[in-house]
């Protein structure tokens, strides 16, 4: 045999075989890390679960996908690092080299490397996931999508805003448990508070028996009293707690019904008075009427 043959049968039968185990082993270890986040999702389907439960897997999802990207990562750094000694190459410059390149990128890249870490939180605290209603400064909207060094939302106006994940100091998730607001009635001073109550009163129970608006509410709608006094009358207070992302649509509903009851009662608004001056032209001869 000529000495090429020799050196590539030798170089086969000892370095190849490492070689080869290497990869093997990196293979191996994909596999496990890949049956690890798979176990970590649920087996059950979207379709036959509540809305807590689908947001946890969702969480769980993305936070799976991560530590799979993540291990495979590493795991094909660390194998290319064990197998480049057996082609007769020295490592020990290489990391060297590596070590002084990460430093130089660390301090050029600190805004990445702060995003990387606070996307890295989000997922893991679970602080929002795909789908949900945020509100990150003054941005309010939908999440699309998100990564480790990003947020993309798509606000109200239909505009699609990508967030850095570093510049995320506050987050106000508006799709967790419920949502509430507040609905504030004027009446007149001829009016007496009491009766204005009764009424809206009426309407809450009628609202909350209604079939097609009852599942909305987590709670309310309910009267909850007078809330100011003023030279124009008294602002009556009403609360509403729904399921998240319906409490404008309920609160639009209920001040409908609460102008058609307060018509039907015949009970005054509130607001500003108008003054009106009958008379003629002589000062002794005017008269002032005082509308609501």
């Amino acid at each position: 045999m000529t000495p090429n043959v020799v050196k590539w049968t030798d170089f086969a039968a000892t370095r190849g075989i490492r070689i080869v185990a290497i990869v093997l082993i990196a293979l191996i270890l994909n596999r496990l890390l890949r049956s690890l986040t798979r176990r970590l999702i649920p087996g059950s389907r979207s379709e036959g679960l509540g809305r807590i439960a689908r947001m946890h897997e969702d969480h769980v999802k993305t936070l799976a996908g991560l530590l799979y990207s993540a291990g495979t990562a590493v795991i094909v750094i660390g194998s290319f690092l064990t197998a480049l000694p057996e082609f007769g190459f020295n490592v020990t410059p290489l990391a060297a080299a590596a070590g002084l390149a990460s430093l130089a990128v660390g301090f050029g890249a600190q805004h990445l490397v702060r995003d990387l870490i606070n996307g890295f939180f989000i997922i893991v605290e679970d602080q929002f996931v795909v789908g949900e209603a945020v509100r990150i400064g003054t941005v309010i909207g939908r999440v699309e999508h998100m990564t480790l060094r990003r947020t993309v939302v798509r606000d109200f106006l239909g505009a699609v805003v990508s967030i850095p994940n570093g510049e995320i100091a506050q987050v106000a998730n508006l799709s967790r448990e419920w949502g509430q607001v507040f609905v504030d009635v004027s009446i007149s001073q001829q009016t007496s508070s009491d009766v204005a109550l009764a009424a809206l009163e009426r309407v809450c129970a009628e609202l909350r028996g209604d079939a097609s608006w009852s599942p909305v509410f987590v709670d309310g709608p309910r009267a909850l009293g007078v809330e100011s006094l003023g030279p124009a009358g008294a602002t009556l207070r009403l609360q509403i707690r729904t399921v998240p992302g319906r409490q404008d649509d309920a609160a639009r509903e209920l001040r409908r019904r609460i102008q058609n009851r307060f018509e039907q009662d015949q009970i005054r608004w509130g607001g500003v008075q108008r003054v009106e001056i009958i008379g003629n032209e002589s000062a002794q001869g005017f008269t002032a009427r005082s509308n609501p």
